[in-house]
This record gives structure tokens, sequence and C-alpha cells, in this order.
């Protein structure tokens, strides 16, 4: 697995390599299960879009100067919606205002559109090296269940013309659909895994507040997988990616020795993140920083301040440390305690899930186990005192 510095507490200012985080947050359309901070507009003013983003990034940087700079993800939304000039001159901005790793990775978001697929060419570049692809199901039905403006040919087109034009690619899956059998899952993982990608996104559907598929399961007219069901569905994923060599490292994320997401084991790592555009967060030296969420309010800020933070609070050592718990107790590796200047975990909770085989405490390397990570959810609030 990919070893990333790490801060020695989570209360120390850090010094090593930053993550880059640029939230572009326009869709086509809107997803019934998506609850992200995406929105639809008959028209974007690119102009526009490509200063503020910059005078944001321009803000970040005066702040964290001289830092080295590890990854920089550019999310949504749709960002494989942006022109490719925008996405080079931020790219260029970043490299510029940072020292970059030479290895840097710069991955972006895509849809497996044909529209969106005809600039992966431009994209890369640009300078984008590693792309993540949208595909979230092999099956046509599905796809219009789940709001999707693609269909199977396109997915796969999309998927032969990333690998052709991007060093590293990695794309998502849905499963856990309603009435979606085990043996439906296996033969449609098994489909996943025989591209060859060294990466794959794989989430199980959750029901999120304030999204249509919330409303249809208030109104009975959708009914959710079973808690059994899924945890089948579960550990047959686990199953099927070990035994093609992409183990999980963290619990909906799987990969090759070597190929996890940079960006994302900061993020789980607990390191330094900075993020810009609409409703983009972010941690540095121990602050947690929010931008304006809608697009219009974001960039009328960033007119009127010159960047589009909403709030920026500084979080105390206890804050910090149950954070990087519940972030790093996602990854198989676990969290090594001794990072921690105040250590907030339950000692007495830990050894009884240790004697339940949900947990290891080896020296001072806390793991979720296998058996634990289907528990995950309800662990984490036992660990954290």
């Amino acid at each position: 697995m990919t070893t990333l510095p790490a801060p020695t507490e989570v209360n120390n200012v850090l010094t090593g390599p930053l993550a880059l985080y640029i939230h572009w947050p326009f869709c086509v359309s809107k997803c019934p299960y998506c609850d992200f901070n995406s929105h639809v507009r008959e028209g974007v003013d690119q102009a526009a879009w490509l200063n503020a983003l910059l005078a944001d990034l321009a803000y970040e940087a005066s702040l964290s100067p001289g830092r080295p700079l590890g990854s920089i993800f550019f999310g949504g939304g749709t960002p494989s919606l942006m022109p490719p000039s925008t996405v080079a001159a931020l790219i260029d901005a970043a490299v510029n205002h940072w020292s970059p790793a030479d290895d840097i990775e710069i991955t972006l978001e895509a849809n497996p559109s044909s529209v969106e697929a005809a600039r992966f060419a431009d994209l890369a570049s640009a300078g984008v090296n590693r792309s993540s692809l949208g595909v979230q199901a092999f099956d046509n039905d599905t796809l219009a269940f789940l709001g999707r403006a693609h269909d199977v040919e396109e997915a796969l087109v999309a998927l032969t013309t990333a690998q052709m034009n991007f060093g590293r690619v990695s794309f998502d899956l849905i499963y856990a659909r309603p009435g979606q059998s085990i043996a439906q899952w296996e033969a449609e993982l098994a489909r996943a895994l025989s591209f060859g990608t060294e990466h794959l996104s794989l989430y199980q559907l959750t029901i999120e507040a304030g999204t249509r598929f919330a409303t249809l399961v208030q109104q009975g007219k959708l009914c959710p997988v079973d808690g059994d069901r899924a945890a089948d569905l579960f550990e047959v994923t686990r199953a099927l990616t070990n035994f093609a060599g992409l183990p999980g490292y963290e619990t909906s994320n799987h990969a090759r020795s070597g190929a996890e997401s940079r960006h994302n084991l900061t993020y789980w790592r607990y390191g330094d993140y900075v993020g810009i555009g609409p409703g983009a967060h972010g941690r540095r030296g121990g602050m947690a920083t929010t931008r304006h969420k809608k697009p219009e309010n974001w960039i009328a800020a960033v007119a009127r301040n010159g960047h589009g933070l909403q709030a920026e609070t500084a979080l105390s050592v206890v804050e910090q440390t149950t954070e990087a718990l519940l972030m790093g107790l996602r990854l198989r590796e676990g969290v090594d305690l001794a990072r921690f200047a105040d250590a907030a975990v339950d000692k007495l909770a830990t050894e009884r899930l240790s004697q339940l085989g949900l947990v290891t405490l080896s020296g001072t390397r806390l793991k979720i186990t296998e058996q634990g990570t289907l528990l995950l959810d309800a662990i984490l609030p036992q660990i954290i005192a």
C-alpha cells in the first residue's frame, strides 16, 4: 500500500504533502440517490467561474505557502463538464502556488457519456493522469432506475477511451439495489473486474435524506435491501475483489497494491487538505474550513472577499483525534494510536470488541477486522470515548 507521510500529532501544523480538492457543482441532471452538492443550471459563465476558482485557490495558497502538493482531485457535480482549458488553468495555478510532487496524482471524476468521453484526450493533455468514472451499473434498466444519463454501451466506450488516455483509471458501481440478487451482483462484479482497471469504488446504495429515493421510501414506493442481504452482498464483494487482486483497502474502495487513491488516503489518514469551490471542506493546520454551498452564494463571496470561505474553525485536540479515528478506522491498515497526543479511545470498549473478534490492537496499531467491517457504523461510536 502507498505510504504517505503522517503527522506525529494531529494538533501539529502539518508539513507533509497537501491534497487539493476542486469542486465543480454543475450536473446535467440530479440523480435520485445523490445528496452531493450538485446543481442543474441552464447556463454557466465559464470565464467567471474560472476566475473565481483561481481566486479561491490563490487565497488558500497564501495561507500555506511552500507546501508540497501530493494530489489534485476534481470532484462534483460533474467536473468532466468543465472545459479542458479551465482544468489546465487550475492545474497550472496549483503547481505554481505549491511545490508539486514529481509523481503528483491528478484525478478528475467523469460521467461516461459520449459527449464527456470525447474530452478525455484534451483533459489528459491538460494534466489529468487519473480518471474516476461514474459507471454505477452494467444494466440499462438499472441505469435508468438510478437516473443516469448514459447507457451501458456508452459506459463501455468511455471506459476504453479512459484507459487509452489516462495512466490510471477507476470506476464506481452501486450495489445492494432493490431486487438485486447475489448471483446478479456476482456476475456484474466479475464483469467489472474483467476490464483490468487498477481501482474500483463499490458502494452500497444508501437512502440519503432529502433525495428523491428518500421520498419514495417514505411513500412506500421503494423498498431498500435489508441488512442481512446487504451484508451478504458485502461479503461477496470482498471475496471476489480479494481473489482478483484488488483487496478492499477502505470500506468501499479496492485497488491493486500501490494503486490506492493517494488523494483519498490523505483524507482517511487525516492529512491536510484544501478544498475550493462551492461547499468544499478543508482541514489545514488544525483548522476546519467550509465554503458557501450554493453556487451563486459562493461566487458572490469570492467577488466580495476574494475567497469563498463561509466558516473557519479551530479544532480542539479531542475533535481532531475523533475525526482522525472516524476516518482512519475505515482503512484496512487501521490507525496508529501513538500518533495522537490524547487518543480518545475507550479502552474497555476496545478490549470487549477485540474479544468479540471485531477489532485488533497490536502494539499501538488499532484495526477493524474483516468481520468488524460489516458493523463499522456501530463499532465506531463505542471505540471513541
